[in-house]
């Protein structure tokens, strides 16, 4: 084999994950990443260090990356040797996605300056920390992208996908009926024809 497949999931997902997309790129190596970083500072650290000890001797390297693991992809794989990427329900705006839970959570800049961390009824902690870096450490991408999104995706609205997906040059296809979190059977099958229809390698 002399093309890898990193596999890198999204939040609460696994390793595991990987198996799935084996089948998907039969002439491929496909590893997936178990990574620890919970910030996008932390993955700038370990993302790149996994890379470097993970793709010696192999021709071509894909990225497959979900949800929060494409935004640490953005933060910290930029500018390595990647020949292309698949992104399924990418976070692309950060900075207004914080924003938008601070809303649901009636959280203004000045209380959460003033806390630090508040943690939410919906199980996210907001941070300043977190909410500053995004905000000085904007996205750069310039790889070959491919990029999935649910038309139901209640992470990301369609406008903000689709600004990233012009900005980057990235193909954006849309499964009206997907969720931020694609599972079901209807949902798989449309990602796996999806990533067939963009893997010819």
């Amino acid at each position: 084999m002399d093309t890898l497949v990193l596999y890198i999931h999204g939040k609460d997902g696994s390793v595991a994950e990987a198996d799935h997309y084996r089948g998907l790129f039969p002439d491929a190596d496909v590893v997936g990443f178990d990574y620890s970083a919970r910030t996008p500072w932390e993955a700038e650290t370990e993302f790149p260090a996994f890379y470097d000890a993970t793709v010696g001797g192999y021709r071509q390297v894909v990225v497959a990356a979900n949800s929060i693991g494409a935004f640490f992809t953005f933060c910290a794989l930029d500018g390595k040797a990647i020949d292309r990427a698949f992104f399924i329900s990418p976070i692309v705006d950060m900075e207004k996605l914080i924003l938008d839970m601070m809303r649901w959570a009636q959280v203004t800049e000045e209380e959460l300056r003033e806390k630090r961390e508040i943690t939410t009824e919906f199980g996210e902690t907001l941070s300043w920390e977190y909410l500053c870096y995004v905000r000085r450490r904007p996205v750069r991408w310039h790889v070959p992208s491919h990029i999935l999104y649910g038309g139901k995706d209640n992470l990301t609205n369609r406008e903000t996908v689709t600004a990233f997906a012009d900005k980057i040059g990235a193909t954006l296809t849309v499964m009206e009926d997907g969720e931020h979190w694609f599972h079901t059977d209807e949902q798989m099958n449309f990602l796996d024809e999806w990533v067939r229809t963009h893997s010819v390698l």
